[in-house]
């Protein structure tokens, strides 16, 4: 993998990532919640773009893996525009995003903010409105009273944190009540056997999208990170089909 690059911002914090050239459209994947570029996924992203030529970004959002920034003051938008600096900064054509959880809520709004830039959507246990439906009444309460919420996480020692900026700005950022006005084509994969978002949020989602090219994978079996062998190799294989029918679009 090429070293770790960091693109300067005079008012944000200096973002790390890691980035290719390669035949287009340009691969960027967006990591989840508390996540960052070294994940499975993203690596298998990677090494896919590797060994077929093809263009690749991987990031860290301010605030996560070698990025400036403290976690707990980032919003939701300010990672989207985390996004939309990367790509406008050292990319010339058309992206396709591969969001990740939250990362399939930020591929979203990135496309609805630069619709002429993003040319298709791939989510994976896709994530949008979470600051609504992910939490308890009580946790709300919890997170507008006290400034955060911490829990136990089962991915990382550290606690699991949603900061009122956050959650204000998911809350502020909300897409599933209506019609969500994204054209491109658009592949959500979900694990049935997801504990943390239910699969029935990316059939909600389709529903709400425009496009009429969207299709929805369920594995039945598949668990939040779907980040088994036979998981990746699902994605890589959606993914090459995806680029495969974009050609002459």
């Amino acid at each position: 993998m090429t070293e770790t690059r960091y693109h300067e911002r005079a008012d944000r914090p200096r973002l790390a990532y890691r980035h290719k050239e390669g035949i287009g459209p340009t691969l960027v994947f967006l990591p989840g919640y508390m996540s960052d570029m070294t994940g499975s996924k993203a690596s298998a992203l990677w090494a896919y773009a590797e060994a077929e030529d093809r263009a690749c970004l991987l990031l860290d959002y301010a605030g996560c893996g070698a990025s400036d920034g403290n976690f707990e003051a980032q919003k939701l938008t300010d990672w989207r525009d985390d996004v939309s600096d990367l790509i406008n900064a050292l990319i010339l054509g058309p992206v396709v995003l591969v969001g990740s959880s939250m990362g399939g809520w930020l591929m979203l709004l990135c496309a609805l903010a630069q619709p002429e830039r993003v040319q298709a959507l791939v989510g994976i246990a896709a994530a949008p409105d979470f600051t609504d439906w992910g939490f308890t009444q009580d946790e709300k309460l919890t997170i507008l009273r006290d400034g955060k919420l911490e829990e136990p996480s089962e991915y990382s020692d550290a606690p699991y944190v949603t900061s009122r900026a956050f959650f204000e700005s998911g809350e502020a950022s909300r897409l599933l009540g209506t019609e969500i006005a994204i054209d491109c084509p658009v592949r959500l994969i979900h694990g049935q056997a997801d504990q943390d978002v239910p699969w029935e949020y990316s059939v909600r989602l389709a529903r709400q999208l425009r496009s009429s090219d969207v299709q929805v994978m369920l594995v039945k079996d598949g668990d939040h990170r779907l980040s088994r062998i036979e998981d990746v190799a699902r994605l890589l294989a959606q993914i090459e089909w995806l680029l495969e029918s974009l050609k002459g679009r």
